[in-house]
């Protein structure tokens, strides 16, 4: 009975049967306003193993409660691990999981989850439905949406206030506004739900009807400003300025929100003078804008070429606590450059903390702009940026430029992620051809960049044929014995596997030992796979343990199928689960506070499995974990890393 695969909101969720003794009544409501008080899942554990020991963990009131806290903190693997432990689960507990799946955006997992609900004979209600609609919109499956409408029609539902409004917003996101507008005439009460308009209006506007548009919004008995904001919006992108400034006059109320649609608009329309004085306009009014309207506002300065404008904007930025994060960052770059300050742009590129592809083609075109050329240091950044973004054919565009553009001689280096940025796309001939054709003789990172990609599209054949070439080119580097190592043990070829090891001894290629560093209060914690030597050993052990334990309740497998992993880098004695950024992850989670950011230094390259529990962790515990390896920073966060799986 287990899914793969939540929000549920407490307010939301009808209250189930209650337990029949006052005892019971008042445990049970003494354990719900536990669940509310907690800050994150690292608290919940505890409370919910006391729920247990009480025998509670049946009480269908509870569990809802218990699936809603993981689902609004974004802990959709424990609310399905306390689902799938529910033996009879009944309505109120699949509402709850279903709304969760939908909030987490597990759309197919929501509605797979109501055909195993039908499966199991239970009956839904007009609670059910809402989230399915919105699952079905994001994915815009319009027949399964018709089918469901026909389901809630049967069961007698589908007139439900709620319903009725997930309904038409379904049919306004699959593009089928006919059905919208036909649901909303046979609304009994139209005038009471003012979302209901709103939807309607923005339909109309997302495929250009504004007469009827505006013909909703005149006859609206009572508007809010996102009623507002959602005509003017849709006037503007037509490019119906005239009207949609005659709209913006007439709203009593104006929020951030209004004054950036206008900025927008007027963007878009070309007329940076109207935008930049939208802009002032909205600062004079006191309304706090926002990072989305700093950036408009600067790109108006940017085409206008209105420096003045664009330095104080800067200077509001900086005083007002704005980041010079990439959006913002990118846009005074763009801005500077534009207005003729390539230095003060140089300046805003180094203090930019993070920087993407955006980020450095705006550096890259100011400098073609003022006659400057970049150097082959940049084009590799650039190029490195576009593999690690998957934007193949923006690299191999990169590439053609660094050489035909600014006659710069390619070095190995910027070849190698040629090849990575095709191995990540799953590019391999083509990657393999292009080392074949290049003017230089490929080296051991060129052909390693080849076989990572062979390890990360499981191309046993072409990483069999890779490694070949590496012993052949450097017979003594003992990556190059390690790569091969791995691939024959992937086949379980083991007489191949102990041929290389005793190759390895006799050519004397050692291998550097893997350890994992973590700073804490000052002091440096040095960690080496099956390290027994620190004082919290012990916390250690049982603390990788625990999360282990959690993990695998969540999915998690140890990966030890296929090794294609450098994983020989640390103690072969030692298992998977004892590897040395393991065990730093483990001090780290006994050592600091619940919800702070782990950071850990790694020698050598993460193996698959460390990368796995690491992925895992950061969503069990609500962390962010900062791994720098040997070959790049992994970011994880919410049970994803910034890599995508491939490094």
């Amino acid at each position: 009975m287990k899914l793969v695969g939540g929000s549920a909101k407490y307010l939301y969720v009808p209250k189930p049967k209650q337990p029949k003794t006052s005892s019971e009544v008042d445990i049970t409501n003494h354990f719900v306003s536990l669940i509310h008080a907690c800050k994150n899942t690292h608290q919940l554990k505890p409370l919910h193993a006391h729920i247990i020991r009480h025998h509670l963990s049946s009480n269908s009131w509870l569990v809802t409660q218990l699936i809603s806290f993981c689902s609004l903190r974004k802990s959709i693997h424990y609310a399905l691990s306390i689902f799938n432990h529910f033996l009879n689960p009944n309505l109120f507990i699949f509402n709850s999981i279903i709304r969760a799946l939908e909030h987490n955006s597990r759309f197919e997992a929501c509605v797979s989850c109501f055909v195993f609900m039908l499966r199991r004979n239970v009956r839904p209600n007009n609670l059910t439905y809402p989230s399915l609609f919105k699952s079905i919109a994001a994915f815009g499956d319009m027949g399964a949406g018709k089918m469901l409408h026909c389901d809630a029609v049967k069961r007698g539902v589908d007139a439900e206030s709620y319903v009725r409004l997930s309904l038409i917003d379904m049919y306004v996101k699959v593009d089928l506004l006919g059905y919208a507008l036909q649901l909303f005439d046979e609304l009994s009460q139209p005038h009471n739900n003012v979302l209901v308009w709103n939807v309607l209006i923005n339909g109309c506007c997302k495929v250009g009807d504004l007469g009827k548009a505006v013909e909703l919004f005149e006859a609206m008995p009572e508007r809010k400003v996102g009623s507002w904001n959602c005509l003017i919006n849709g006037l503007m992108l037509k490019g119906e300025v005239d009207v949609a400034q005659e709209y913006f006059s007439r709203v009593p109320e104006r929020d951030v929100v209004t004054w950036t649609t206008m900025v927008s608009g007027f963007l878009r329309e070309g007329q940076f003078k109207k935008a930049l004085a939208m802009f002032s306009r909205m600062l004079v009014d006191g309304v706090m804008p926002n990072e989305l309207t700093i950036v408009l506002a600067l790109s108006a300065c940017s085409k206008a070429g209105a420096l003045d404008t664009g330095v104080r904007i800067h200077s509001y930025a900086w005083t007002s606590g704005f980041q010079m994060e990439i959006d913002v960052g990118t846009a005074l770059i763009d801005m500077y450059a534009k207005c003729g300050l390539i230095q003060s742009a140089k300046q805003v590129f180094s203090m930019t903390k993070t920087k993407n592809i955006r980020t450095w083609t705006a550096m890259i075109w100011g400098w073609a702009i003022h006659g400057l050329k970049p150097d082959e240091v940049v084009f590799l950044a650039v190029l490195t940026a576009c593999s690690h973004a998957g934007q193949v054919e923006r690299g191999l565009h990169y590439f053609d430029s660094l050489v035909f553009d600014y006659s710069i001689i390619p070095t190995i280096k910027h070849y190698a992620v040629v090849v990575d940025l095709f191995g990540r796309a799953g590019r391999l001939d083509e990657a393999l051809s292009f080392i074949e054709n290049m003017p230089l003789e490929p080296d051991l990172v060129m052909w390693g960049a080849l076989f990572s990609a062979c390890r990360a599209h499981r191309n046993i054949e072409m990483a069999e044929y890779v490694c070949q070439q590496i012993l052949q080119l450097e017979d003594k580097h003992p990556g190059s014995f390690v790569f091969l190592s791995n691939v024959y043990a992937g086949l379980e070829r083991w007489e191949d596997v102990e041929r290389v090891r005793s190759e390895m001894k006799v050519t004397g290629a050692d291998k550097e030992p893997g350890w994992s560093y973590i700073e804490l209060g000052g002091q440096v914690h040095i960690f080496v796979a099956g390290d027994r030597t620190h004082a919290l050993t012990e916390e250690l052990y049982m603390k990788l343990d625990d999360i282990t334990s959690s993990a695998r309740e969540q999915g998690y497998m140890p990966e030890t199928g296929w090794i294609l992993h450098n994983i020989e880098e640390e103690d072969k004695e030692e298992s998977l689960g004892r590897h040395s950024e393991k065990l730093a992850l483990a001090f780290a989670l006994i050592s600091t506070t619940p919800g702070a950011t782990i950071r850990i230094v790694k020698n050598l390259r993460v193996c698959g499995d460390c990368h796995s529990m690491m992925k895992y962790v950061s969503k069990m515990c609500q962390r962010e974990i900062l791994l720098r390896d040997i070959k790049r920073f992994h970011h994880f966060k919410d049970g994803r890393c910034s890599c995508q799986d491939y490094w």
